[in-house]
């Protein structure tokens, strides 16, 4: 998934659930998507957050 690609998931996730997400890039170098109180990866793998509560 292109960062692109993953931001428009993580943004589209973010609005219907309502909760913040998280981009990080996994082990074998894709990005993925999951909500932010599910990730319990390291930190400076995180790519960007995407919260709809945000201004």
């Amino acid at each position: 998934m292109s960062l692109a690609e993953a931001n428009a998931f993580a943004f589209s996730l973010a609005t219907s659930l309502m909760v913040s997400i998280v981009i990080f890039r996994a082990g074998d170098g894709t990005l993925v998507v999951t909500p932010a109180d599910e990730y319990d990866g390291d930190i400076s793998e995180i790519v960007g957050e995407i919260d709809p509560y945000a201004e």
